[in-house]
């Protein structure tokens, strides 16, 4: 799909289906194939084979096109431990879509579905190799700290940072 294809459909914002789970895997895999990577089932991406059980009822979303593609993924996940924390995860978007406006809209729906019911701190690790990303998280005013993991739960060690935002 090309980036004027991409942002002259109509793109649809909605709650994963389990028919959505070949779909989500492929653009995760696709992404992490540009870093000469690929998503890990088996491990670090677990939840993806499996999202009902791993996310509260409509707290997975996909960004489909006309075609009912997958494009983009955004989740929140609630921390049990400290009330008002919330996890960004899965915020993945087809490179065709990058700097459409389309990730924003993703960000957004999560911000504003965790601060709907009581989030006050947003946090997420981040693969270090995602430059783009990290950009982007920065402008909307997410903080990197210089907390920096090793993580070794996919196919090879890879590091990653620790962001966050209070409100």
């Amino acid at each position: 799909m090309t980036q004027e294809n991409a942002t002259a459909v109509e793109l649809v914002l909605r709650p994963f289906e389990p028919r959505d789970r070949d779909g989500i895997i492929a653009l995760i895999d696709g992404i992490f194939r540009e870093y000469g990577d690929r998503a890990c089932i088996e491990k670090c991406d677990a939840d993806l084979g499996d999202v009902a059980s791993h996310y509260a009822p409509g707290r997975f979303m996909v960004l489909t096109d006309s075609a009912d593609t997958v494009l983009g993924t955004a989740a929140i996940v609630e921390d049990n431990e400290r009330p008002g924390v919330f996890w960004l995860k899965r915020l993945y978007l087809h490179p065709s879509l990058r700097g459409t406006g389309s990730g924003e809209r993703l960000l957004r729906w999560a911000i504003d579905t965790a601060r709907a019911i009581g989030c006050t701190r947003m946090e997420f690790w981040s693969d270090t190799r995602f430059k783009r990303g990290h950009a982007f998280y920065a402008k909307h005013g997410f903080i990197r700290t210089d907390v920096v993991r090793t993580v070794d739960d996919g196919w090879e060690p890879y590091d990653e940072y620790f962001f966050f935002k209070e409100w």
